[in-house]
C-alpha cells in the first residue's frame, strides 16, 4: 500500500494516570502537547530514518530505529499495511520524561497515529489506534487518554481461554482485550502539575507494590474511584455537595502511593503539604510529578501552599486545563 500523504503532523496531549484511586484504570487528557513532523523521503530507496529532536529528552532519546516512536510507527505501518519507508521525524517535546505524565504513551500514540495517517484518508480510527497502542504499552490507562481526551476509564476484558467475545444481551458482543469508556471533564475542573528535577522509573515503581492489599483497603479505594466521573463534572452534583471535598475524596488513595512514597519523598512531602491544606494532590501516574485537581482556577493559592517546595529550585509547576479531544493530526 502507498501512503496516501507526504508529510503528517501528530499533537499528542500529556496525561496523567490513577488520580489518586484510579490505579491502572483511570486517565486523564492534559492540554501540554508534544508535537512531531514524520516527512517522507523522495528517494523510494531510502528505507532509513533520521530523527531530530528538540526539548524534553533531546540529550538522552536515542535517534535510530529504537526511538520508541519510530519503533511503533514501523510496527503500525506493518499493521496497516503499508511498506518501509523511509523519513524523517522531527520531534518538538515538552512532556517530561520518566515523570509520570504520559510520555511512553505519548510515543507510542504518536507513531501509531502517523501510520494511520499515511495509510488512510479521513478522520483517525481512534477505537483501531487504541487497541494497538494498549497492546504495545501493556496497560491502557495513559494511552486511552492521549488517544481520545478527557477522562478515560479502561480495564482489560478477559475472556475464557479461547473464546474470543463474549454475547451481551440486546447488544454486541465484547471481545477480549482491552476496553475504555471516555467521560466529559467540566471546563471548570483546572490541574496544576508539579515537576520535580529528579525522575522515576515506572518499572521501579512498580516492584515496590505487594502481591496483595488489605480487603479493607480495596473497598477504600473502590468507594472513591467511583467518585472521579461525578467529581470532574461539577455540575452533577446534588445536596449541597462541593465539588473541591469530592475531589478531594476521589483523589484519596490506599493501593499503590503509600507503598511508593519512599521511593520519591519530595514528591509526597508535597502531596501531604497540598493535602493539609484541602487540596485534591495525587501522584502523577507513577510519579514523581505531583497533580492537583481543583474546580475553578485557584493557581495563586495552589502556588502559595507549595511555596517553600518552589522557593527550592527543584520544582516547577505547569497550571493546565484538560483537553477534550485527543491525538490530533494534520497530512501534507
Amino acid at each position: 500500500m502507498n501512503p496516501v500523504a507526504k508529510s503528517v503532523h501528530v499533537k499528542v496531549p500529556a496525561t496523567s494516570a490513577n488520580l489518586g484511586s484510579g490505579f491502572d484504570t483511570i486517565g486523564l487528557a492534559l492540554d501540554y502537547y508534544d508535537e512531531l513532523t514524520f516527512t517522507l523521503s523522495g528517494d523510494p530507496d531510502n528505507h532509513s530514518v533520521t530523527v531530530l529532536i528538540d526539548g524534553e529528552g533531546e540529550d538522552t532519546l536515542p535517534r535510530d530505529e529504537t526511538n520508541l516512536v519510530v519503533s511503533t510507527f514501523r510496527k503500525a505501518c506493518n499493521t496497516f499495511g503499508l511498506d518501509r519507508l523511509g523519513f524523517t521525524l522531527e520531534a518538538h517535546n515538552r512532556i517530561p520524561q520518566a515523570r509520570g505524565m504520559g510520555s511512553s504513551a505519548e510515543a507510542i500514540v504518536a507513531g501509531i497515529s502517523a501510520a494511520a495517517a499515511f495509510a488512510h484518508d479521513g478522520e483517525l480510527n481512534r477505537d483501531a489506534i487504541f487497541e494497538l497502542a494498549a497492546t504495545i504499552e501493556g496497560h491502557p490507562d495513559n494511552v486511552a487518554p492521549a488517544v481520545y481526551g478527557g477522562l478515560t476509564v479502561s480495564w482489560d476484558y478477559q475472556t475464557p481461554e479461547g473464546v474470543g467475545s463474549t454475547r451481551v444481551s440486546g447488544g454486541e458482543p465484547l471481545s477480549g482485550g482491552f476496553h475504555t469508556v471516555n467521560y466529559p471533564v467540566s471546563e471548570r475542573i483546572h490541574a496544576s502539575v508539579f515537576v520535580p528535577d529528579y525522575e522515576l522509573s515506572t518499572e521501579k515503581a512498580r516492584q515496590a507494590l505487594p502481591a496483595s492489599v488489605p480487603y479493607h483497603d480495596a473497598i477504600f479505594n473502590v468507594s472513591r474511584v467511583g467518585l472521579l466521573p461525578g467529581a470532574m463534572n461539577p455540575g452533577v452534583l446534588h445536596g449541597g455537595l462541593d465539588a473541591n471535598a469530592v475531589l478531594f475524596c476521589a483523589t484519596q488513595d490506599r493501593l499503590h502511593q503509600p507503598y511508593r512514597k519512599d521511593l520519591m519523598t519530595p514528591s509526597w512531602e508535597l502531596i501531604e503539604t497540598l493535602r493539609e491544606c484541602g487540596y485534591a494532590a495525587a501522584v502523577s501516574g507513577a510519579g514523581p510529578c505531583v497533580l492537583v485537581l481543583h474546580d475553578g482556577d485557584a493557581r495563586e493559592d495552589i502556588e502559595r501552599a507549595a511555596a517553600e517546595q518552589l522557593a527550592s529550585g527543584h520544582w516547577r509547576v505547569l497550571h493546565l486545563t484538560v483537553n477534550t479531544t485527543g491525538v490530533a493530526v494534520e497530512r501534507g
